[in-house]
Order: C-alpha cells, then structure tokens, then sequence
C-alpha cells in the first residue's frame, strides 16, 4: 500500500480552506492544532494596567484636509487670494496663494471645540473626542506616509501596529481573527499596511473586501464533508505539517499555516454571525443609515464586542480622500458618507459600555495645504494635520496642539506618528519601548527608536 505524501495529502483533503489565506488562529480546548506554549495568539499580560483593550481605526485613506474638518483658520479668510506671508512649505507639487475653507466651523459640545459644517453629527460627540491639531509626518507621499501611519516606517519593511498589537496582546475570541481590515478593494499600496512583515505571520490582517455574510470569505465552507470529518481531517493534516514544521527545526510561515487552517475551521461558525449586519435591530441600522461605510462600522462594533482585538475601517479603495481639485465637492461628499456613521459608532459604543475599553482613531496619512493646488483644490501637507482619538482612556472634550496661523505646519506641543503610536500602546497597557521583537540581530519596536507618549491627552 503506497503512504501518500504530505503534498499529496495537501492536494486532496476537503476541509474546505484550500484557497484562504488567512494567518491568525487561536488553539481551541480540545481541539488544540499547537501546543499551548506554541499559540501566538494566547491573550497575554500587559505591561500595566491598560485602559483599552480594543482600537478602531477609521482611516480617512488619501489624506483630509485639517483646514475644512477639524482645524479652522481665520487668517486664511484674511489672505484669501494672497501669497503665505512667511512662504511656502516644501509639498510634492506647486501650489498657489491662501485658499481660506468653503465651510464655517462651530463651537460645539460642552467643550465648545471648533468643528467644521461637513461634520455635524461627529459635532455632537465632540465631547468624547480629544482633538490633536499638530499631528505631522515624515513625507507628503501617499505611500510612505500611509506606512508610517500604520507600521511606523517609510518603507514596507515593518510590522503594521495591528501585528504588533496582536503579538503583544494576543486576542479574545478563538474564532474570529484578532486583527481585521475592512476595505472594499485595494488601497495605496495594499497588503503591507496590514502585514506582519518579520512577526509570526499569525499576527496579520485578515482583509476582508465583502460584507456579504455568506461571501465574507470566500471558499470558507465545505458543503459536501461534514464538521466531524473534517475536524479529522484536519488533525490529520496538522500533525503532518507539525511534524514536518519540527523536522525542519521549526518554521514560522509553516506555523502560520498551520494556524490558518484551525482558523478558517473556527471561522465556519462565528464569522457569517459577526459581519451579519441584518441582525441588528432596525433601531440600530436606523442610527448608522445606509451604504456599505455604514455597514463596515456596525461590523467593526460587533467585532470588537465579540473580542477582535484591532479592527481597521478605511473609508474605500485607492486613496478617496485626495482632493488635488473641486475640494469643496470632494470633502463635502465623502463627509455625507462617513458622518452619521462615525457618530453612530461612538454613540452605540458608549451605549454597550464599550467606549471607555475602546480606543477610536480618526484620521489620514497626512493633511493638506492651506494654499490652493490649481483653481480649488488642495496638495498634500506632511507638517500639520488633524487626527482625533475618543474613548479608551482618552480626555474627550479637547484641542490639543496648533498648526500656525495658517494651519500649514505644526507649531504648538508637536505630535509626530511615533508619538501616537507610543500614546495609542500605552492606553493598551504597552510599553512601546519595551514591545519589541528580535529579528536579524536587532530588537524592532513599532515606535523605532522614537517615539514619547503623550501624556497630556490622557484621561
């Protein structure tokens, strides 16, 4: 009797995951695919006492422009039409004289932050955000900046922080993945702002492009093999890979396969319930409205209710946010789009209890000029820009930081990306100089050698 090969074995078995390229499982009781010592995904203790356990990234991809949402400049009304008095800033392109913004901004909340008119829902939740006003970044690139918003470094070399959250961290739930990106198609240079670059590849991203629950993930279901015979079949398969993941004196891609499989398995379950949207109660779907950026945010909430530890929201394919021209038109649309939902999200967290254990980032790889690019739009702008943060141990209510007069560069209490990504870690209960991972001889850390938290924000 001829003994089938392990790559035959791969070939034939039916477990129904043979396309999936998940990477991100946890070891079940009972139905453990590693060793307890071997899950990379085990919860794991903090540095400290965290106040989140959880972040939503809302990624404004293709860069908002922080003179019409969060950042308004009166002086530009003043030099409209005229050259910057002190001279322009180094850009990618060109750009012309003092473009002042199409939309007037309002006190609003309590705290009587200035919030532009495109924003009128996230107005009022002002007072659950903190405001940071002197964010600034390395480059005014599209992809090296969207890179560094998301791993820390110009190139796709590096981890994204939510690999390094979920390594750090490990995750909650044994069937879903710990980190998820939802985004309809491909951003800006794609997979690398999701990766694991050098960490176990169990810590990626798993990107999901269709919320339709019973496509979520495609191949995902074995119509024609019972759940029995495929658990079988997979504790077969796995103790094949683990013993050829040992006779290789271990293999972090192979482990990563390995754990991709259990996953999926899991995943048959719990995943078409989680991105199931038509569960929730017409009150609820009533409170977010219409439209696939709608959907996408009440799934990042009934993620992180079910313990996904990272979830990342980007507002669509490409880069929509880039209004090099009409960027009256552009802003204002994309603003009708994700208002009411950002306000629904935050609203509906903190109705479940969930704000204050989760940590919500809004914002762009960088800004845009306060000059004009061509008769109405505006380029992209590195040295001042607006992001904000709500729940998760941060003070809500604030302004933080000041670009210039002009709002072209950052001038006051200066936030770089490092910055927030030391902030964001230490809210999670994490160190960020001492969440490290050694790799070709040297100890990498999400924050490089950079980074300082901080604390002023913190609640």
């Amino acid at each position: 009797m001829l003994i089938p090969s392990r790559r035959d074995m791969l070939a034939s078995l039916g477990a129904g995951v043979g396309s999936l390229g998940l990477a991100g499982v946890m070891a079940d009781a009972g139905l453990a695919a590693t060793a307890a010592g071997n899950d990379p995904l085990a919860p794991r203790p903090s540095h400290f006492a965290p106040k989140a356990r959880h972040v939503i990234h809302l990624f404004m991809n293709g860069g908002p422009s922080q003179v019409d949402t969060f950042d308004p400049k009166p002086m530009l009304e003043k030099h409209a039409g005229k050259p910057m008095p002190q001279g322009h800033l180094s850009t990618e392109r060109k750009t012309g004289n003092c473009l002042p913004s199409a939309f007037k901004f309002h006190k609003s909340g309590k705290s009587g932050v200035e919030v532009s008119e495109i924003y009128p829902e996230i107005a009022k939740c002002i007072d659950d955000i903190c405001v940071i006003r002197s964010m600034h970044t390395n480059v005014p690139n599209h992809e090296p900046s969207l890179l560094m918003m998301t791993s820390g470094n110009l190139q796709p070399i590096r981890p994204s922080m939510g690999a390094w959250l979920s390594y750090g961290l490990g995750t909650e739930n044994r069937n879903l993945p710990g980190f998820v990106v939802l985004c309809p198609g491909k951003p800006v240079v794609g997979p690398q702002l999701w990766g694991s670059s050098f960490l176990p590849g169990a810590h990626q991203g798993c990107h999901i492009q269709n919320l339709d629950p019973n496509r979520v993930i495609d191949h995902i279901r074995n119509g024609t093999v019972s759940t029995a015979t495929q658990r079988r079949q997979l504790d077969l398969l796995n103790a094949m890979n683990r013993d050829h993941r040992d006779a290789r004196g271990g293999d972090d891609q192979l482990e990563a396969r390995i754990q991709s499989f259990e996953m999926a398995f899991r995943m048959q379950t719990e995943a078409s319930e989680a991105f199931d949207v038509s569960r929730e109660p017409a009150s609820t779907r009533e409170l977010y409205g219409t439209g696939a950026y709608a959907d996408s945010l009440i799934v990042a909430r009934r993620l992180v209710e079910r313990g996904v530890r990272t979830v990342q929201v980007f507002t669509g394919s490409g880069q929509p946010w880039d209004d090099h021209g009409n960027i009256v038109n552009g802003h204002r649309s994309k603003a009708q789009t994700t208002d009411r939902p950002i306000a629904a999200l935050l609203a509906d967290l903190k109705r479940l209890g969930l704000l204050d254990e989760t940590l919500v980032l809004w914002g762009g790889e960088f800004g845009r000029t306060p000059t004009s690019e061509g008769a109405d739009g505006r380029d992209h702008n590195n040295h001042g820009f607006t992001v904000w943060l709500a729940g998760g141990g941060v003070k809500g209510g604030m302004a933080y930081g000041a670009t210039d007069d002009f709002g072209f560069a950052a001038a006051r209490d200066k936030v770089h990306v490092h910055d927030l990504h030391a902030t964001m870690l230490h809210l999670l209960g994490l160190d960020h100089e001492k969440l490290t991972y050694r790799y070709s001889g040297r100890d990498f850390r999400l924050t490089d050698v950079h980074g300082t938290v901080v604390r002023d924000i913190l609640a």
